[in-house]
């Protein structure tokens, strides 16, 4: 990341413009007619944002992975075709900068994604697949792991940071409902996020100070997450062995 694709002087607001009519022209057919404005408007700032606060969450998680590619840091556009066919084209756009060298959505992450409404802002893991469930729900049995998680959380609150609401009601088996913050076991992810409009922040360079401040303030819990996955990296390590 030393060398910069352009230097980046914040989201332009052209770029919720162009989100807003492609909810009204939501084809491939528009979008590869109007692909030098979608080049201009909405991929080159976003490099230009993977740099810059690439090199600044550095500072944070001197390993952070910030690739300013599609299917890296960068999120396709197009969605899944077999599930989609009515509204191909997706209306936010998705930022990421994963840790570890596992599957970027099954890794600690700093995430942001925006469109013309909101900008969302977390870190962690939006949503755990089944092998990181599981190993998930282990590794919060023990007191000491399942306490430390619940004081990031709570600090985070306090700071004004939201979690996800529970995805499961029964408590799963082997898990105690007695257990102090039993609550835990019924996530299905482990993320803090905030949500803000787009503003004149988000126009400037003044974004990734801002953004960097909130990635700052939930490094504990993106830490804490990405310790998670490197146990369920030790454990198929020695499954596969």
């Amino acid at each position: 990341m030393s060398s910069h694709l352009k230097e980046f002087s914040g989201f332009p607001k052209k770029g919720l413009t162009f989100l807003n009519k492609i909810i009204v022209n939501n084809s491939k057919e528009w979008l590869d007619a109007n692909r030098e404005e979608y080049e201009r408007v909405i991929v080159t700032p976003n490099k230009a944002y993977v740099e810059e606060m690439g090199e600044h969450l550095q500072i944070l998680v001197p390993t952070i992975n910030a690739i300013p590619k599609t299917n890296k840091s960068l999120f396709r556009i197009y969605r899944d075709a077999r599930f989609h066919l009515s509204d191909p084209i997706k209306t936010r756009i998705g930022i990421i900068f994963w840790q570890g060298s596992g599957h970027r959505m099954q890794s600690s992450s700093f995430y942001m994604h925006y469109d013309p409404q909101e900008i969302f802002v977390a870190a962690g893991i939006r949503n755990f697949k089944p092998t990181l469930l599981s190993t998930y729900r282990e590794y919060i049995q023990n007191e000491e792991r399942r306490t430390a998680l619940h004081l990031i959380l709570e600090a985070l609150k306090a700071k004004g940071y939201h979690i996800p609401d529970a995805k499961y009601k029964r408590m799963p088996r082997d898990c105690d409902a007695e257990d102090s913050n039993s609550y835990l076991y019924l996530m299905g992810a482990m993320y803090a996020y905030t949500t803000f409009t787009p503003d004149e922040s988000f126009h400037s360079e003044a974004i990734i100070d801002k953004n960097f401040k909130i990635y700052e303030e939930m490094l504990p819990l993106q830490q804490w997450v990405y310790e998670l996955t490197l146990h369920c990296d030790t454990e198929a390590d020695v499954f596969r062995q």
